[in-house]
């Protein structure tokens, strides 16, 4: 028995924030203080506070070290794990109390409002350790079903949980499990879909990297209810670690018995294979991922028939994502009602999301459905940075649309957003204030579809380039107010007529931007100018004469030698103030950062 257990975070924001080198320091003086016996060092998986990584947290105290470089290792060790004293300076601000204690990470407002089911064990246990899994009734609900359960009785729980796909379209998911059980065929699939595509979702990654088990058990019991007896997971190759840690988990669950023949003795058969992905977003959509694990280029096929009745191989197939499998386990071992508990109506659960852009508390988090979106902001969030103001939140990533401040109560599930003009999506949520320009982040979004269409329907090849011209039209001030109206009906025009998802979902930032902030548009179209001061070709940077001490800080940090000083000097000054020459300036903003008199002002 360890007396200490220090907790290293080894998802991949703490990678790149040199944790291994943390961890190895650590092992390395631990062993020098003769300490090996009594304290070990566990890499997990993410925590979630990813704003705040590298995070180390050392049991039994439940000290919540931030932002630990590899040169504060010493001092932890010395003064924690010799001397028994908490390195106040390193910890989590929340966690600190006026005592020598502190305070439990679930007392803090990131994780309090949290419900962790599909991360409940990571940032927990070693990802790495099966043995560790099963000490957190890993396995569990696979001996429940392989002993106590028909696979009727398997599809008929997740059935009653009410448990919905949660890779965008929350298709129910026993619904989608009876359709590939029902289907005729003596062979069917398993598949998963960890193809992450969306920009700043990390959700099904963390899983994977914390808690690759999961996934594991979960698409075990999947082939037993369904009738499989093989299983695919089609994971990004940008995401070696979760690839690796997934690797490892299948085969240390080989060398268990949990996967191969014969499972745990009953009689069934399942094994699974990683199938890496080379980064196409429209991969994501099921038809076009299923194509690409036949080794075919990655292209969405007509539908019907659904992959439940044709899929991989011209078989039945079933196919959910990494979070949705995640919470399989949990709903067998503790029941259908239980999962229940954490929802509205018509939408059960949890849901992760990857909570980035303009918020204090960046990460990784996982609410009850219906939970309302300023919780998640203010609470959980901590708010927006710098004082500034909530503008809007995109929700789904380039397939869903913006939520503005005005409907920042909006429960978060599944038809609430909808109702709004958004929808849930993989789990991707950014953030925005008062500085962002809209018609920029359309503009953004747009793009990424552009340029991940894979061109097989007309309506998404060249439908979305021509929305994305007419949005360039907007933020150069080129455009008319015919051109709104013109990029409304070639919005409903892709939707209508795209083969996939992909294509289907592409106009939507578009379409909530114009619906919720139509006077943004209009100020870059009538006014010529952007009122967030984003869109270069409608910004000028001046200097205020009265202001400047010519002093040519700006003129030095200028690329293109733009600013120039005049004869003239203002009264109480002892140099010529300057100016920009406009038709030199390349907008880059040097100048105003630069500025510590605030004498430059864009407008």
């Amino acid at each position: 028995m360890f007396r200490s257990h220090v907790l290293v975070c080894g998802g991949t924001g703490c990678h790149s924030n040199h944790s291994e080198e943390i961890i190895k320091e650590f092992n390395n003086l631990i062993v020098s203080q003769g300490l090996e016996k009594d304290v070990q060092v566990v890499r997990t998986g993410c925590f979630g506070l990813c704003a705040v990584g590298p995070v180390v947290i050392i049991y039994p105290e439940g000290a919540f070290y931030s932002k630990v470089q590899v040169s504060d290792v010493e001092e932890i060790v010395s003064e924690h794990l010799v001397k028994g004293r908490i390195v106040e300076r390193l910890l989590h601000k929340e966690t600190e109390t006026d005592s020598a204690a502190v305070k439990a990470l679930s007392d803090t407002n990131f994780y309090k409002k949290q419900t962790r089911v599909a991360l409940r064990n990571c940032g927990v246990i070693n990802p790495e350790n099966i043995d560790e899994y099963i000490a957190y009734d890993g396995y569990q609900a696979l001996i429940k079903v392989l002993t106590e359960m028909q696979p009727q009785e398997v599809i008929d729980v997740i059935t009653k949980s009410g448990l919905r796909g949660r890779g965008g379209a929350g298709f129910p998911t026993g619904r989608k499990w009876q359709f590939t059980k029902d289907a005729p065929g003596d062979v069917k699939y398993v598949a998963c879909n960890a193809d992450e595509g969306d920009p700043g979702a990390f959700m099904d990654r963390s899983i994977l990297e914390g808690d690759p088990h999961a996934l594991v058990e979960a698409m075990t019991i999947a082939g037993y209810a369904v009738g499989a007896h093989q299983g695919y997971v089609y994971v990004r190759a940008e995401y070696p670690i979760a690839v690796s840690r997934l690797q490892i988990a299948i085969d240390q669950a080989r060398e268990y018995g949990l996967l191969g023949d014969n499972i745990l003795e009953s009689g069934f058969a399942f094994d699974i294979e990683i199938r890496l992905g080379a980064g196409a977003f429209v991969c994501g959509e099921e038809t076009a991922l299923i194509t690409s694990i036949e080794g075919n280029r990655g292209e969405p096929r007509p539908r019907p028939p659904f992959p439940a009745v044709k899929g991989l191989f011209g078989k039945p197939t079933l196919l959910n994502n990494v979070e949705t499998y995640a919470n399989v386990a949990q709903i067998i071992n503790k029941g259908a009602d239980w999962f229940t508990q954490m929802c509205t109506e018509r939408s059960r659960g949890t849901k992760v999301f990857a909570l980035g852009g303009k918020i204090n508390n960046t990460g990784l988090v996982e609410i009850p459905m219906g939970t309302p979106l300023r919780t998640v902001v203010e609470d959980i969030g901590g708010g927006i940075p710098n004082g500034k103001k909530f503008k809007a939140a995109q929700t789904g990533g380039p397939s869903g649309g913006c939520i503005p401040a005005h409907l920042i109560d909006t429960p978060i599930e599944y038809e609430s957003l909808l109702a709004i003009g958004s929808m849930m999506g993989s789990g991707g949520l950014i953030v925005m204030d008062e500085d962002n320009c809209m018609v920029d982040s359309a503009k953004f979004f747009l793009e990424f579809t552009v340029d991940e269409s894979c061109g097989k329907c007309t309506a998404c090849r060249i439908g979305t380039k021509r929305l994305y011209e007419l949005l360039c039209k907007v933020t150069d001030g080129k455009a008319t107010m015919e051109d709104l109206d013109k990029m409304e009906e070639l919005c409903y025009y892709i939707k209508d007529n795209s083969l996939c998802g992909l294509g289907q979902s592409a106009p939507n930032p578009v379409l909530s931007t114009l619906k919720y902030f139509r006077e943004e548009y209009i100020a870059h179209v009538r006014d010529k100018v952007c009122p967030a001061g984003v869109c270069k070709s409608l910004v000028n940077f001046s200097i205020l004469k009265d202001k400047c001490i010519g002093c040519k800080m700006c003129a030095r940090a200028c690329p293109a030698d733009a600013i120039l000083p005049q004869t003239e000097i203002m009264p109480g000054k002892k140099l010529p103030y300057l100016v920009i020459d406009h038709n030199k300036c390349v907008k880059c903003g040097n100048c105003m950062s630069t500025c510590k008199f605030k004498a430059i002002i864009k407008k």
